[in-house]
């Protein structure tokens, strides 16, 4: 498997001792250039010839497999190595075209659940954001293993795989959400919640609020299976994530109130669980309310939704963290109103009251009535006009 990237440092030495402006150009020598290409493809990958070669193996029974002595380690290495390749979007549907996509598929019902695991990861990266390969995993049946996977698989890590890669799969895919449902995925997410591992419980947490958010009409659906009371109970988890969760599918269906979920505010273990949680928020330490500022915006907007009216931390102002809602620095009165302040006070220590020369106007006769001065000022001014246009004309 080759993972190790070209020799660019040795190529860049050989490229500047050749080409750095010393030296005039020289066509490069016969055993130059064969040990320059040579040197070039013994470090480059083929990625398509890569495929083909994984693929051929996938097609390999694993009987087969096992008397060459090839384990399930090396099965890991070689799905490893694809997951990397199939990361651009045009290698993850070539994939389909070489005829790597079927026995990729195979792989999840491989005996060894850290195969199963790997090939659900594969497909993930496959499908995540490609509507393309969406479509071709849906042909291809890739929906029936995985919920296989998720359901039942005795391995809670293969579980918590195969969900990540239906999560992946059926994320703006109509076709495929209409299968889960189908497949009766709801039950199956609900079963996902009562699991003891939280990494599974996050993923199934995430994909109920997805569902709900896009297709309300399943808030009906998820009432009746008994959602909103686990939910209620995860939403007191120790793990923040699932916390958090919890209280976003439960946010869902509390906006629904035109399908079944209205009655939610009547639910009084989510009264009790609302206003638990609002004060332990409102105990917590400055530093603590940054790291559960998500949670209490969602605690309060399900207070608010439920309640029709602000929870205690709005009516608290804990919503907003110290310093979120004031004005920006005043870097310019920081740095210039000190120096400014000193020169004043060295301006107003330089007068001594005691010392200061009161100024008289000298008046030499009588002063002179205000109209003679309006009279005076009126007269001079005319004559300077005068005077400039005298000298505009002479010109």
């Amino acid at each position: 498997m080759a993972k190790d990237g070209p020799n660019w440092e040795g190529l860049l030495k050989w490229s500047l001792a050749h080409s750095d402006g010393t030296h005039p150009q020289r066509n490069l020598s016969e055993e130059d250039r064969r040990w320059f290409m040579e040197a070039m493809q013994s470090q480059s990958v083929d990625v398509i010839k890569r495929m083909k070669e994984i693929t051929l193996v996938m097609q390999t029974p694993e009987q087969v497999l096992e008397s060459q002595g090839v384990t399930s380690e090396d099965i890991e290495d070689m799905l490893d190595e694809l997951q990397e390749h199939v990361e651009s979007i045009d290698m993850a549907n070539d994939l389909h075209s070489i005829g790597g996509l079927v026995p990729l598929l195979g792989y999840l019902k491989n005996s060894h659940a850290n195969i199963r695991a790997k090939a659900a990861e594969v497909v993930t990266t496959i499908v995540q954001n490609n509507p393309r390969s969406q479509q071709l995993v849906m042909e291809a049946n890739g929906l029936e293993p995985l919920l296989s996977n998720f359901t039942s698989d005795p391995d809670v890590t293969v579980r918590t795989k195969a969900l990540g890669a239906i999560s992946s799969l059926i994320r703006h895919n109509k076709p495929g959400v209409t299968a889960f449902r189908l497949a009766n995925g709801y039950a199956a997410l609900r079963d996902a919640l009562s699991s003891e591992s939280v990494r599974f419980q996050r993923k199934a947490l995430n994909l109920i609020q997805y569902l709900l958010h896009e297709n309300s009409s399943d808030c009906n659906i998820v009432g009746e299976l008994g959602f909103p009371r686990i939910m209620i109970h995860l939403a007191s988890s120790e793990d923040g994530e699932v916390r958090e969760a919890a209280l976003r599918g439960l946010l869902e269906l509390a906006r629904d109130r035109t399908n079944g979920a209205s009655g939610m505010e009547d639910d009084e273990k989510l009264k009790q669980l609302l206003q638990e949680r609002l004060n332990g928020i409102s105990l917590m330490s400055a530093e603590d309310l940054g790291a559960a500022r998500e949670e209490g915006l969602l605690v309060d907007s399900l207070w608010s939704t439920c309640y029709n009216e602000p929870s205690s931390l709005r009516e608290k102002g804990l919503l907003v963290l110290p310093g979120e809602d004031a004005p920006p620095p005043d870097v310019a009165s920081k740095h210039f109103e000190p120096p400014l302040r000193a020169w004043a006070a060295d301006r107003s220590s330089d007068k001594d009251p005691s010392t200061e020369k009161k100024v008289t106007p000298l008046l030499l006769g009588p002063g002179i009535p205000p109209a003679a001065t309006s009279t005076t000022v009126q007269s001079s001014s005319n004559t300077e006009q005068d005077t400039g246009e005298k000298t505009d004309r002479s010109h």
